[in-house]
């Protein structure tokens, strides 16, 4: 840890002491005016109002909700992201901040992420010799296919930058610990709706017309094993189904059936195939049938593939947090996640902060869903020594003597000269 980090992380760790009623505050009006995606009106109001009160200037994005703002000034810099939507859901909880809105909730943590965020930046606001800029996004609309991260990517907000970070809360992780993983520690996730067409008929003659019920059993059983036998094993694909329906009467084949299932995959590369690959296999096995088929494919998020350097940063960041007794590894979950997005541009890393505070877990998702809010503060200090730790180690001209945390470069250069001579190293070995 440089002089300057240890610094401003003690100047962060003293201001979240200071605050953490403010954080617990600013959390608890989030969660108790949720909105959905793309309407986060009062959200990105609110966030702007609290972020001017400050000294700073946020903007707004071009999506008409969320914001970007700035601390610090010149290169590098640092992108730290929060998603700010909520879910509709209803609320379960009998809390004095429950939601106000009936059918909507913050049930996956984004209240936290967003109050995180905006202590970081306020946090920062107050020290100077901050070796950088450290540009935060407030994005909407993560709750949808595609996900809003796509549009910040497109809409430029990330030009400059050398590498973004994210946090997202794990219910399954005890208040205080933080969870990391280098790799694929989300899947994409995909659509797929498919609807069979037949002349329709009686059950006692199903040999005079098309069985669509028989037909969509094949789909259901036949889709997955074949799919399990055209991907690699390691890249994690699979399809499972999440809506069936056909038919009203017990002695009357349909003329129309439906399928509708998510497509979730942790390789990237065969994430790009997947659409072609299911729509292929789903005419085949619909063609031994007769039905007629319309596949409807919805792309919806990449994995996101947590970058190797990235990672090593927050680790840093994580063990001057917690301690190297509260760092885990995070295991990779099958759920998607639309940070991914941004690794179309820059290097990413996401971890995943401890909320669980006891009791049976409170899983995502679902309307109970609640975190011990000892957890808010952690994830300031957290975000705040990664980001300064990026900054430093981003910063040109490079550093001489002992490589900064992260700096995987040197290895990485004696590992390729290595490989081509070494078969040990080889990945496709056995």
């Amino acid at each position: 840890m440089t002089p300057v980090v240890e610094k401003i992380g003690t100047a962060v760790d003293d201001w979240v002491a200071a605050h953490h009623s403010q954080l617990v505050t600013t959390r608890r009006h989030l969660h108790a005016h949720p909105e959905l995606a793309f309407a986060e009106f009062e959200t990105t109001a609110f966030l702007e109002q609290r972020l001017r009160a400050n000294g700073l200037a946020p903007r707004r994005l071009a999506t008409g909700t969320g914001l970007v703002c700035e601390v610090g000034s010149g290169d590098p810099v640092v992108v730290l992201r929060a998603d700010i939507d909520a879910l509709p859901l209803a609320d379960l909880k009998d809390v004095p901040y429950a939601s106000t809105r009936d059918g909507l909730c913050h049930a996956c943590g984004h209240d936290v992420h967003t109050t995180v965020l905006l202590g970081v930046l306020i946090a920062l606001s107050t020290l100077d010799g901050l070796p950088g800029t450290v540009r935060a996004v407030f994005q909407p609309a993560e709750e949808t296919l595609p996900g809003g991260a796509s549009e910040v990517v497109a809409s430029g907000v990330l030009d400059g930058a050398s590498r973004a970070f994210a946090l997202h809360c794990d219910p399954s992780v005890p208040a205080g610990k933080i969870g990391l993983r280098t790799g694929a520690i989300t899947a994409a996730c995909d659509r797929l709706d498919v609807t069979l067409t037949g002349p329709g008929g009686h059950t006692a003659r199903p040999q005079l017309t098309v069985d669509l019920v028989d037909a969509l059993g094949r789909l259901i059983t036949d889709l997955p094993a074949l799919l399990s036998r055209q991907v690699d094993p390691r890249s994690g694909m699979s399809l499972v189904w999440g809506a069936v329906n056909a038919g009203i009467a017990a002695n009357a084949i349909p003329q129309r059936g439906h399928l509708r299932g998510t497509v979730r995959v942790l390789d990237r590369d065969a994430w790009k195939d997947a659409e072609d690959l299911l729509r292929s296999l789903v005419e085949r096995v619909a063609a031994t049938t007769g039905a007629e088929v319309d596949v409807d494919y919805v792309r919806g998020v990449p994995p996101v593939v947590n970058d190797p350097r990235a990672v090593a940063l927050l680790r840093a960041a994580a063990l001057e947090t917690v301690g190297s007794d509260h760092v885990v590894l995070s295991p990779q979950s099958m759920g998607g996640e639309d940070f991914g997005w941004f690794a179309d541009v820059m290097p990413i890393a996401l971890a995943r902060l401890g909320t669980h505070g006891g009791g049976a877990p409170l899983d995502l998702h679902r309307g109970t869903f609640d975190v011990d809010e000892r957890a808010i503060g952690v994830g300031v200090r957290l975000m705040a020594r990664t980001a300064m730790h990026a900054l430093e180690a981003d910063a040109a001209p490079a550093r001489t003597g002992r490589p900064a945390p992260g700096d995987t470069s040197a290895r990485r250069a004696v590992d390729e000269r290595r490989e081509p001579q070494d078969e040990l190293h080889r990945p496709d070995r056995g």
